[in-house]
């Protein structure tokens, strides 16, 4: 039980600064730096109205001549004891770590990015379900004017071989015709702020707004997740309006962790999966055993990558 203030006039806030004599504070071996050298975000741009900003780390304090890869490093010879005194080094460490897929000390390392998006690019951005989120809330305030239109020269035919994606740039005349759509659409915003100053509901209002407008959310995530994240997200099949925010957190965390983001190109971003039946006919040199046609187109195209046709 905590004992009552004697002295009525005592100030509060003394107590708070006093150290706690149960607790034992630990001096580091060598000085800390800042990994984001003291700033409060670093930021990018992106698309027409968005951004992505780095706004923590965890750990932000590491020591003086190390990378934030020293908690990787740290973790793992916790958890693997004695056999890690057979690692030399702390770059040999993390690149077996991540090429052999133990995934748990990369976990230790957690970015916080403070983002802005267009809707339809937030929608699939949510299903990657490893992160903690809080976005902007339409229901409890206005949302502001801005919207996503891409360029003509941005506006994509759909795929004939991907459902869900686009691929060359299509017409002009049939782009400006898309333009003028999107344009309609946000007409739609101005009689939106007319019924909610009459009284309609915020939460019911936002009903009406396109997914072409931006919204915002806090993004928090481990390496290990952000890492699988980037994998599917800076792939060329991914959307392009995605793949820009892919890049540019990239750009963000590559610094601060310079060691993994290394190991993850070489193993992960630009390396290559093989199936069992692309390696059986890898090795008999022969077409790939499966009557599966995206299988086979796959294939093709890992043949391609590997300069074998």
């Amino acid at each position: 039980m905590t004992k009552a203030r004697t002295d009525p006039s005592a100030d509060p806030s003394q107590d708070a600064a006093r150290p706690d004599p149960t607790i034992r504070e630990v001096e580091p071996e060598r000085p800390l730096v800042d990994v984001m050298n003291g700033k409060a975000r670093w930021e990018i741009p992106v698309l027409d109205h968005g951004f992505v900003a780095l706004v923590d780390v965890m750990p932000r304090l590491i020591p003086e001549g190390k990378t934030a890869d020293t908690a990787v490093v740290q973790a793992a010879r916790v958890s693997y004891g004695e056999g890690t005194k057979k690692v030399n080094e702390d770059r040999g460490l993390v690149r077996y770590l991540l090429r052999h897929r133990h995934t748990t000390p990369f976990e230790m390392i957690e970015f916080k990015f403070h983002v802005a998006m267009p809707i339809f690019v937030a929608r699939q951005w949510i299903r990657h379900r490893t992160a903690n989120v809080n976005e902007y809330s339409a229901r409890y305030s206005i949302v502001p004017d801005r919207f996503y239109r891409p360029s003509v020269e941005n506006v994509r035919r759909q795929s004939t071989t991907n459902r869900q994606g686009g691929d060359d740039s299509i017409e002009v005349g049939t782009a400006e015709e898309f333009i003028k759509l999107l344009e309609d659409s946000e007409n739609l915003y101005s009689r939106y702020l007319e019924l909610t100053e009459q009284g309609v509901a915020r939460e019911m209002a936002r009903a009406a707004l396109p997914v072409s407008l931006y919204t915002e959310w806090y993004w928090k995530c481990d390496l290990h997740n952000l890492f699988h994240f980037l994998s599917l997200r800076m792939d060329p099949h991914a959307q392009q309006e995605i793949r820009v925010y892919a890049d540019a957190m990239y750009d963000l965390i590559k610094p601060i962790v310079p060691v993994s983001a290394e190991a993850f190109e070489h193993y992960r971003l630009d390396g290559m999966f093989l199936t069992s039946l692309e390696v059986d006919a890898l090795r008999e040199n022969k077409p790939i055993d499966s009557d599966n046609k995206r299988e086979q187109r796959e294939w093709d195209e890992k043949r391609r990558r590997l300069g074998l046709d």
